[in-house]
Formats: structure tokens, C-alpha cells, sequence
């Protein structure tokens, strides 16, 4: 079974990925492919630096990610371009590290714009979002990025609207609570998937 985690900036994506690793589950993480296929000297790199140009390399060759990121959520253009190049590499590295861990019982895959297109159904069995209210989406990301609030609305306008997630989620781990309360509510979803592993086999 794979189940698609996603949620808003700042709902505590990464953090729920982390605890469902130390319960023992695979994951494969979008975000984490797309800064593997962005490195120095990579061809995506090179894909990306020729229709955006080279004052988004640092000087170091690498990718100047804040300021490729702000370009992208000001103009609707700029985004599209850098999905054609990305989006079609990203699922196809997802696959292969999918396939490393297809005997485990469930494997978790973090996508974090899940809802904002359909490539990744296919290969998804359920939806997990991880949810929480939108004023502490915003203060988490201004300390975890150091990001204006402006910009961190600018990127949660980008996303599906928190309701329309909600609608179209099969699971929901709220998270307005603290570390040790994500922590059990993430133990209970996974002795509900490895109880349904069991069931379906």
C-alpha cells in the first residue's frame, strides 16, 4: 500500500514524515528527489538554469532556491515552466525508490502538492493530509524559513485551499497540538494501515 502524505505549508508534513520513519515505514519524499535532481553540475540543473538564466546559480554553482521560488509564485508562467522540467523527473525517481521498498507492509510518499495535479493517483492506494489552522500554518513557517508573512500567504494561495484538501482527504491528522500529540496520533494511523495491510493480504 502507498499512501499520497500531504498538507499546507507549515501543517507539519515533514515532522509527521519523520515519526511514521521511526515507527519503521519507507518513505520517499518529492521534495527531498527534487533537491537530489537540482544539484551541482546535474542535467535538470542545466535544464533549469537555461530557460531561467544564470542569475539563479549561486556562486558555488548551486541553485539559488529562494529566489527561483519567489519568481515562481509571482508568476503563474515561470511556475508552469519549472513543473515541465521537474514534475516528469521527480515521479519517475519517486517510482524507483518506491520499488526498493515494495515488500515493506505500506510505504509513505510526501508530496506536498498532491491535490494541485493528478500524475501521482495512479500509483497511490489512500490520502493522508496533515492539517492545522491556518494562523499557526503561517507562524510556524515564518520561524521555520524566516519568510515574511505575506510570502507564506503568497505560497498558501499557490496551494489548493485548505478546505477543498480537507474534502478530498481519506485520512486527517490534526495538528494544532505539539510534538508528542502528533507523535500518538501518527502511531494510531499507522496501527490503522498495518491492520488494513493485514486485512487486504
Amino acid at each position: 500500500m502507498i499512501v499520497g502524505l500531504t498538507g499546507g505549508i507549515g501543517s507539519g508534513k515533514s515532522e509527521a514524515a519523520r515519526l511514521f520513519a521511526k515507527l519503521g515505514v519507507p518513505i520517499v519524499d518529492v521534495d527531498a528527489i527534487s533537491h537530489q535532481l537540482t544539484s551541482v553540475g546535474s542535467p535538470v540543473l542545466g535544464e533549469i538554469i537555461n530557460v531561467f538564466g544564470k542569475r539563479y546559480l549561486l556562486a558555488d554553482g548551486s541553485l539559488e532556491r529562494a529566489a527561483l521560488r519567489e519568481k515562481i509564485f509571482a508568476d503563474d508562467i515561470a511556475r508552469r515552466q519549472l513543473e515541465e522540467i521537474l514534475h516528469p523527473a521527480i515521479y519517475e525517481q519517486a517510482l524507483l525508490e518506491l520499488d526498493k521498498n515494495s515488500k515493506a507492509p505500506y510505504q509513505i510518499l510526501v508530496i506536498p502538492l498532491l491535490f494541485e495535479g493528478s500524475r501521482y493517483f495512479d500509483i497511490i492506494n489512500r490520502t493522508l493530509v496533515i492539517d492545522c489552522d491556518e494562523p499557526l500554518q503561517i507562524a510556524r513557517t515564518v520561524e521555520r524559513s524566516g519568510l515574511s508573512e505575506q510570502a507564506v500567504v503568497v505560497v498558501m494561495r499557490a496551494q489548493v485551499a485548505r478546505k477543498m484538501r480537507l474534502a478530498l482527504a481519506d485520512d486527517v491528522i490534526e495538528n494544532n497540538g505539539n510534538l508528542q500529540e502528533l507523535g500518538e496520533k501518527v502511531t494510531g494511523i499507522h496501527k490503522k494501515y498495518m491492520q488494513t495491510c493485514i486485512v487486504s493480504e
